[in-house]
């Protein structure tokens, strides 16, 4: 299964409890998004423990849901001011869900250009 090439991070924390149906009305009032279109919907709690992935793949919806065991999941930094969500690319959501920040590493790697 490819992912979508549309992938939205939600800005603010959400209650974990949601499920499919309250996810995807948020989706469309709180995002202002299609939550049956062609996107995937990130979701994260308060503590950024948790986060919930969203999607419809024309057939139904699909709700993944991880936890990370020791570190926090690293939400994009560079958020608009009143965005309530932000467009990142697949390679970020692979590091979001991995709980590494996409930022140290592009410092990191100018840093290792430079030298």
């Amino acid at each position: 299964m490819d992912l979508p090439k549309q992938i939205y991070v939600a800005t603010c924390p959400v209650d974990m409890r949601l499920s499919f149906d309250r996810l995807a009305g948020l989706v469309r009032t709180e995002l202002g998004g299609d939550p049956r279109g062609e996107a995937l919907f990130v979701f994260h709690n308060k503590r950024r423990t948790h986060v919930k992935l969203l999607w419809h793949d024309g057939s139904g919806y699909l709700l993944l849901f991880k936890r990370l065991d020791r570190r926090r999941f690293r939400i994009p930094m560079a958020i608009p001011a009143g965005a309530a969500s932000v467009e990142v690319p697949a390679r970020e959501l692979r590091l979001i869900l991995e709980g590494v920040d996409a930022a140290v590493l592009r410092a990191a790697r100018r840093t290792a250009r430079a030298a």
